[in-house]
């Protein structure tokens, strides 16, 4: 079993805590990604599954076994580090096979495993070239066989594609994706990109200062985000979140007026407890549900800014009357360049609403 569970895990660094109280569990086979701003404490916690960094209070379990006090080189894990750490004077069999051979395993089994390792990362014709002869894809890849030769229940990723640049990352995003189907074990990735987030996981846990804000998979933190943070961090562009107060409340519904445009008030159906009257709250709408002029819903006109055009999507980057900005999302679109303003339609059926602390209201 490579399952893991922590149950109220902390570190504290003297008098400064960094993780705050932790609960989660990671099923066997489970491709999870730790997701979160810098300084959140997601490398922290990765470090302490490994054993690189000391548990402060908690308890972690890998395979159902206590592992606070454990050696790392028995908890049954590899990790894969940001940085390649490749010996530059040894060939990539021997980078690939050196923990084996440092255990003192036997040279036959050594060439078996760093071959399969090798078939899977497709680096048989460079097992005899040196690291500075590779690039940077190669030598992550590298660096993964060195995990995989030493058959761990559990793999750790390290922001391990922040070297490499847009199109290997891209291509390396496939490549871990495609690892894991095939060694079906379990991985537990870290990175501060949403987007690798969205694309890897089968499980995505945010962070933010030490805790956690929301556990689930990637299209239900999108659609279903529990409060502001969440909304803000989850998609790309970042959902649109504009400040409104509640102007009447009662069937099921309430109507807001948004504080930077003008009078403009939209209705927002709520199924469950209905903010007073004069609260102020969080309206959030993702750029691709601002519809067209005249296509219903509340209108709002906004002036353009900069409009990206990345072939059948454009964004427009766009500003209230009081500067606030707005994304909106427009498919095969190419008249927004040369105009001034525009005016889009909020649909108030996808819109999100959050209270004055930043939770969600559904």
């Amino acid at each position: 079993m490579s399952s893991l569970k922590l149950t109220g895990v902390r570190k504290s660094y003297g008098s400064v805590e960094v993780i705050k109280g932790v609960d989660l569990e990671i099923r066997s086979k489970e491709f999870v990604v730790f997701v979160g701003p810098s300084g959140c404490g997601k490398s922290t916690l990765l470090r302490m599954i490994a054993g690189l960094e000391h548990i402060t209070a908690g308890e972690l379990e890998i395979g159902g076994k206590r592992m606070n006090d454990v050696d790392p080189s028995k908890r049954g894990i590899a990790m894969v580090f940001q940085s390649y750490a490749l010996y530059p004077h040894m060939s990539v069999r021997e980078n690939m096979g050196f923990a084996l051979r440092f255990a003192g395993v036997a040279k036959a089994q050594i060439a078996r495993q760093v071959e399969e390792a090798a078939r899977i990362l497709a680096l048989e014709p460079l097992l005899e070239r040196i690291p500075k002869e590779l690039s940077g894809g190669q030598r992550q890849r590298v660096a993964i066989g060195r995990a995989i030769v030493r058959n761990p229940e559990v793999f750790l990723f390290d922001e391990p594609l922040s070297n490499l640049d847009a199109e290997l990352r891209v291509h390396m995003r496939i490549e871990i994706a495609r690892l894991h189907k095939e060694l079906k074990t379990t991985i537990v990735y870290v990175t501060h990109d949403q987007v690798e987030a969205m694309t890897l996981a089968d499980t995505i846990v945010v962070l933010r200062d030490g805790l956690i804000e929301q556990v689930g998979r990637p299209l239900e933190l999108y659609d279903d985000p529990a409060n502001v943070f969440v909304a803000g961090f989850i998609g790309s562009p970042k959902m649109n979140l504009m400040e409104a107060t509640v102007t009447a409340a009662g069937n099921g519904a309430v109507t807001l007026e948004l504080t930077h445009q003008g009078k403009t008030q939209v209705s927002v159906p709520v199924g469950g407890s209905v903010p007073a009257v004069g609260q102020k709250v969080t309206l959030g709408v993702r750029p691709e549900h601002f519809a067209l002029e005249g296509s219903g819903g509340t209108e709002m006109t906004v002036n353009v800014d900069v409009v990206e055009h990345l072939g059948a999507t454009s964004y427009i980057y766009a500003n209230t009357k009081s500067g606030e900005q707005i994304i909106i999302e427009r498919q095969e679109s190419r008249q927004e360049d040369d105009r001034d303003a525009i005016t889009v339609s909020i649909d108030p059926t996808k819109a999100f609403l959050f209270d004055g602390k930043g939770q969600r209201i559904r």
